[in-house]
C-alpha cells in the first residue's frame, strides 16, 4: 500500500514538466476528496488500492494529454468553481479581464439587460449575473451540450438571473437590445499549429478556431452589434494578443464610439470594447 508522499513523487516523475507536482497534487486530492493542504499535512497517509488505481488512471490520462480541468470536471473562474466537460472551452484567467471591464460599465443598483454570446460553461454570464443581481442576463450558444453544462452550473451556484438559449451568436435573441454584450468567441486561425498541441487538442474546435485569420466569429459579432445594443450600449470582445488593431478597425467600421483595446496582465491586447452612439 502506497502513501501520499510516494504516490505524488512517482506521479510527478512520470508527468514531467514544470507543473508536474502541482498537477499530481490536484489529481490525488480529487481522488481522495481532500484539499491540497491536507496532502501536505498528511504525507504518510496510506492510500487504499481502489483509490490508488483511480489516481493512476488519471495520471495516465494526463500523460496522454487530457487537460487537468476535464479530469477533475471543474475549473476555478472568478469567485467560484465551474463544472467543465469536453463539450466546453476551459475558462482561462484572461477572460476575467473581460468580466472586470464589463462590470465597470454595468450599474450595481439598476436593472440592466446583458448578453453573453457563445457562453460555453457559462463563465462570463454567471460572473456578471452573480455580481449584478439586478441584471437580466441572457446567454447563447450553438452547442446544446455546452448549454447543458452552463445551465447545470447556474443551478448548482444558485444564480437565477441568467437565461440560456440555443443558437448561434445573436440568432436566438430576436430584436432584443442590451446595455452590454460580451463575448469570448473562437479567435484562433484554423491552420494554427497550436491547435494540435497541449490541452487545445482536447477542447472543442468550434470554440477555438474561426476562419483563416481567426476573426470570422468576431466579424459576425461586431457586424450585428448595432442592431442589438441600446444607445450607449457596450460591446466587449476577447481576442488574440496580436488581433487588437484588426478588431478595433472592425468596431470603428460599424460606427462604435470610444473604441479601445485593454491589455492583460502579460501586457497583451486582450479585450476590445466600444459603445453604440446615443
Amino acid at each position: 500500500m502506497s502513501d501520499v508522499r510516494a504516490l505524488l513523487a512517482g506521479a510527478a516523475v512520470r508527468l514531467g514538466g514544470d507543473d508536474a507536482r502541482g498537477e499530481a497534487e490536484l489529481l490525488l486530492a480529487h481522488v481522495l476528496g481532500r484539499t491540497r493542504a491536507w496532502l501536505f499535512a498528511w504525507p504518510e497517509h496510506a492510500v487504499g488500492a481502489e483509490q490508488t488505481s483511480a489516481f493512476e488512471r488519471l495520471v495516465e490520462a494526463r500523460r496522454a494529454g487530457a487537460p487537468v480541468a476535464y479530469l477533475l470536471g471543474r475549473r476555478g473562474f472568478w469567485s467560484f468553481d465551474l463544472a467543465v466537460s469536453p463539450a466546453v472551452l476551459i475558462p482561462r484567467p484572461e477572460t476575467e479581464l473581460l468580466v472586470e471591464l464589463a462590470l465597470e460599465r454595468i450599474p450595481s443598483d439598476e436593472a440592466s439587460a446583458l448578453a453573453d454570446l457563445g457562453t460555453g460553461s457559462g463563465a462570463i454570464a454567471l460572473a456578471l449575473a452573480h455580481e449584478r443581481p439586478h441584471a437580466n442576463v441572457v446567454a447563447t450558444d450553438a452547442s446544446a451540450a455546452a448549454l447543458a453544462v452552463a445551465f447545470a452550473n447556474a443551478q448548482r451556484l444558485g444564480i437565477g438571473n441568467v437565461r440560456f438559449v440555443h443558437g448561434d451568436w445573436y440568432a436566438p435573441l430576436g430584436t432584443a437590445r442590451f446595455a452590454l454584450v460580451a463575448s469570448n468567441p473562437p479567435y484562433i486561425a484554423a491552420d494554427d499549429p497550436h491547435l494540435a498541441r497541449g490541452d487545445l487538442r482536447h477542447e472543442p474546435l468550434s470554440a477555438l478556431a474561426s476562419g483563416h485569420d481567426g476573426l470570422d466569429a468576431i466579424r459576425a459579432i461586431v457586424a450585428d452589434a448595432p442592431a442589438h445594443l441600446l444607445p450607449r450600449g457596450w460591446l466587449l470582445v476577447e481576442h488574440g494578443w496580436e488581433q487588437g488593431a484588426a478588431v478595433r478597425a472592425l468596431f470603428v467600421g460599424r460606427g462604435l464610439d470610444d473604441v479601445q483595446s485593454v491589455r492583460d496582465v502579460a501586457g497583451h491586447e486582450r479585450v476590445t470594447l466600444g459603445c453604440l452612439p446615443a
